[in-house]
């Protein structure tokens, strides 16, 4: 942590708003994506980051400088993701109108992401491994799936995850190799 961040981070915590502010634009955008790689959702990822920053919100003055701001922040951010996933128990399904983010950060309907020079057997074939991929996801325990999305989505060391998930690196390889094999199954019948 920088000595600016800990000055923020004090600040905030003695009800400075425009330093929590500072804080949230710093890290707004890996929070929503881990909650949208882990959830698959737009609106629902949206809901988990506002959850996110309310909780920082209210817990920031309990922060002790134990850890790097950003660990217990997406510590944080985890367990929200874990906890929002049990209580929502659906299925996301996408309409072309939905608004999503693209790479540049502006906000495009699926629809608009579809390239034009993909054949429709190109995109048959992307939306099926997709689809395929999804449903792998769904059938992960809420831990595995947080560890398969650090790791392959956000591309966190398997010591960061520990650190993120509050665990021992052993029990975050235990999952991500169970998790890696629930995957490999699922996707058996395309990978052959």
């Amino acid at each position: 942590m920088t000595q600016e961040e800990n000055n923020l981070i004090i600040a905030a915590q003695n009800g400075d708003k425009t330093a929590f502010e500072e804080l949230i634009y710093r890290y707004d955008k890996n929070v929503l994506g881990i909650a949208y790689s882990y959830i698959g959702n737009n609106e629902d990822a949206k809901d988990i980051y506002q959850e996110v920053f309310l909780r920082v919100y209210k817990g920031i003055k309990k922060f002790e400088f134990r850890s790097e701001f950003s660990t217990w922040l997406y510590r944080v951010t985890t367990n929200v993701c874990l906890t929002y996933r049990s209580q929502k128990k659906k299925f996301a399904y996408s309409s072309l109108d939905e608004e999503i983010s693209d790479e540049d950060g502006e906000q495009r309907s699926l629809a608009d992401t579809i390239a034009d020079g993909e054949s429709s057997d190109e995109r048959a074939l992307g939306s099926e491994i997709s689809e395929m991929i999804d449903n792998g996801l769904e059938k992960l325990s809420p831990q595995q799936r947080m560890v398969f999305t650090l790791k392959h989505y956000k591309g966190y060391k398997i010591k960061e995850i520990s650190t993120i998930m509050n665990c021992t690196e052993g029990t975050v390889k235990n999952y991500l190799f169970f998790a890696t094999q629930k995957m490999r199954e699922n996707l058996k019948d395309f990978l052959d």
